[in-house]
C-alpha cells in the first residue's frame, strides 16, 4: 500500500509504515481520521503506533461573525504489541491516562478528550476480559463546564481473532480486520427496503 494517505481536501501526507503486519493493517483503516506517528513515547512509556483525532464543531447565525456553541473533542490512541497482559498492566496505562488528562487545556470550547489504549497481545486472559469489558472511567473537568475526558480500554488477539474493548472505546471496529468492513447503503431504495425489510 502506498505511504500517503489523501485528505478530504485533495492534499497527501504521509503516513509512516509499521513492520508489525497487524498493526499496519489497522492503520490503513485509520490513517484517513487520525494523525499517525510511529514509535512514540509519552511519559517514557513505549508504543508502536500513536494517532491523533481532533473534531470542532461550529455553529452560526447566519454569518460566522455570529458564532456559538462552538467546541472541540479530541481522541488519543496508543496502540502497542504486547507477549501478555494482566489487569496490573492496564492499571498502569489507566494511570497514565489520568496524567494525561491533568494536562489538558482546558476553556469553555473543550467538550471531550478521549485516551484509548490498545494492547495487540498473543491470547486474551479472562482476568483481563472481564476488567476491560467492564471498565468505564470518566472524569468530569470544572463539573463538566469545560467538559471531559474518557480512558478507554481495547485488548485484541488477532490470531485468535478475539477482541475486548471498553463500552466507548468506538476505534475497536478498525481493529477487527477478520471482519470485513461493509459500508452502510445509503439512498433512497436502500431507506425503503430497510423499512419494509
Amino acid at each position: 500500500m502506498s505511504s500517503d494517505a489523501e485528505r478530504g481536501d485533495g492534499s497527501v501526507r504521509d503516513v509512516p509504515d509499521w513492520d508489525d503486519e497487524y498493526v499496519d493493517r489497522v492503520s490503513d483503516r485509520l490513517m484517513f481520521n487520525y494523525d499517525l506517528e510511529r514509535d512514540h513515547r509519552v511519559r517514557g512509556e513505549p508504543f508502536t503506533l500513536y494517532g491523533h483525532l481532533r473534531v470542532e464543531s461550529k455553529k452560526q447565525f447566519f454569518h460566522e461573525a455570529l458564532s456559538y456553541a462552538n467546541h472541540g473533542s479530541f481522541e488519543h490512541l496508543f496502540v502497542r504489541r504486547n507477549e501478555r497482559v494482566n489487569v496490573a498492566a492496564l492499571e498502569t496505562l489507566v494511570a497514565l491516562g489520568h496524567d494525561l488528562g491533568g494536562d489538558i487545556d482546558t476553556d469553555e470550547e473543550h467538550f471531550s478528550t478521549d485516551f484509548t489504549f490498545a494492547l495487540v497481545v498473543e491470547t486474551i486472559p479472562g482476568a483481563v476480559e472481564k476488567f476491560v469489558a467492564g471498565f468505564s472511567d470518566r472524569t468530569l473537568l470544572k463539573y463538566g463546564y469545560y467538559g471531559h475526558y474518557e480512558i478507554n480500554l481495547l485488548v485484541v488477539a488477532p490470531d485468535e481473532a478475539e477482541l475486548v474493548a471498553s463500552e466507548n472505546a468506538d476505534v475497536a471496529a478498525a481493529f477487527r480486520l477478520w471482519e470485513a468492513e461493509e459500508p452502510e447503503p445509503s439512498g433512497l431504495l436502500s431507506r425503503i427496503a430497510r423499512l419494509f425489510g
